[in-house]
């Protein structure tokens, strides 16, 4: 039988201080994974007295980004005027489109308190003909559970086990996240043209493969395979339909035109997106050299 997992993509970790952000997608080896073109984990940390997450406001075009929290909780603002506070269970989907500037903060309640954060953050890359759609903003709790003596999937986007979540796709898309209780299995069936899987924590195996720690293993096509572990882990399964063209990354700009980006990368030097109500007074400036980049 053939080796379940085709590739593995080891992670750049990033130390903020007070917490890493280890970096899958994109890098030299693989630039996407259906339409995932960005995947961050980040944590798990306990956070000194403090801002905690303080990401000032910045810029998107052609992608949506996903936010998911284990533990922690996040305050969202964007250009839309929304405002929403991230918690572990829920989904929230901004999708940028022609252009959207959010930040991302931790509670202002929590400031002088001693706080938890563990997730991820990944984006989608939209897909041809609709890279400069409107942008929009959701939020989504209700999402399909599944458990399994013991072993529990949230599906976060898209239809895997028999169960569909109600989040936007723009392109078939599967996401979610597996907590597998110790000798717990969970088959991983064939739903999607490009899958991969990745251990954020504990351990866990794909039909017998050891999974490292914070890899991206891109998993075999056409294959139905089972996900297992001895002691207990978490992992999460994403990916969806190849992209039909190639996308190109500078900063936080993706699109499949280099043009479209460098417009975009102009209208953020002269101040031409829009700003984020309620937060408003400061910005992320363009920097010298982007940590992601794609060419």
């Amino acid at each position: 039988m053939t080796d379940p997992v085709i590739q593995t993509v080891l992670p750049v970790t990033h130390d903020l201080g007070a917490f890493q952000v280890r970096r899958v997608l994109p890098s030299p080896r693989r630039v996407m994974v259906g339409p995932f073109i960005f995947v961050d984990q980040f944590g798990p940390a306990d956070l000194p007295p403090g801002p905690g997450i303080d990401v000032r406001p910045h810029p998107h075009i052609g992608i949506a980004t996903v936010t998911w929290l284990f533990e922690g909780a996040i305050d969202h603002r964007d250009s839309l005027g929304t405002f929403a506070t991230i918690r572990p269970g829920q989904v929230n989907l901004m999708t940028a489109g022609r252009g959207i500037v959010h930040s991302e903060r931790g509670l202002p309640a929590e400031r002088d308190l001693p706080k938890r954060i563990y997730g991820m953050q990944t984006w989608l890359a939209l897909p041809d003909g609709r890279e400069e759609i409107d942008p929009a903003f959701e939020a989504q709790t209700d999402l399909p559970l599944i458990e399994n003596n013991g072993t529990t999937a949230r599906v976060i986007m898209g239809s895997l086990w028999g169960q569909t979540a109600p989040t936007t796709l723009h392109s078939p898309t599967i996401y979610a996240e597996i907590v597998l209780a110790p000798g717990g299995t969970i088959p991983i069936d064939t739903e999607a043209e490009e899958r991969a899987v990745m251990l954020v924590g504990g351990e866990a195996m794909i039909d017998g493969v050891e999974l490292g720690l914070y890899e991206l293993a891109i998993l075999a096509p056409g294959r139905t395979m089972r996900l297992g572990s001895s002691l207990g882990g978490r992992v999460m399964l994403l990916g969806g339909a190849a992209a039909t063209s190639p996308r190109h990354a500078y900063w936080n700009f993706v699109h499949s035109s280099r043009e479209r980006i460098r417009q975009a990368i102009d209208d953020w030097t002269q101040g031409r997106f829009p700003t984020v109500p309620g937060d408003a007074d400061e910005f992320i400036p363009l920097p010298d050299a982007p940590l992601t980049r794609t060419d």
